[in-house]
């Protein structure tokens, strides 16, 4: 019973974590679109046809990693800080999926976190303005 809550929680936790991994490229590639323009959360929102709270919630996300500029008020919102070019969806990935879980056994733990490096690597081959061009070409 337990190892069954145990798998479900897990499921729930990767979903939850690929939802704003997700949602925080579709978010990148809409500020991408017009870089110097502050966008509101309720327009991505509109836009992306998702609440504009889990746009905050991303937002909150790529400004602590440094890839967007924030401003409250009235002409509040958020643009890049970087060029799109320089974002990777690995760097993107991690900031979305925070910290992971621990096992609690030293060995897999740190199994993991390699691996979880070498994926992040292997997702910066891949930047939000390649994902723009591919999309444009499509």
């Amino acid at each position: 019973m337990l190892r069954r809550e145990c798998a479900a929680y897990g499921s729930l936790l990767n979903m939850a974590q690929n939802s704003r991994f997700g949602l925080s490229v579709r978010v990148l590639a809409v500020l991408a679109l017009a870089p110097e323009t502050m966008h509101t959360s309720a327009a991505i929102a509109e836009t992306l046809k998702t609440s504009p709270v889990m746009v905050r919630r991303v937002f909150s996300a790529l400004h602590k990693a440094g890839f967007i500029v924030q401003r409250k008020g009235p002409q509040g919102g958020a643009k890049l800080k970087v060029a799109a070019k320089s974002i990777g969806l690995g760097d993107v990935f991690a900031a979305a999926s925070g910290v992971w879980p621990a096992t609690g056994d030293k060995a897999v733990d740190a199994l993991l976190k390699r691996v979880r490096d070498d994926a992040v690597a292997a997702m910066n081959d891949t930047t939000v303005g390649s994902l723009m061009k591919k999309l444009r070409k499509a």
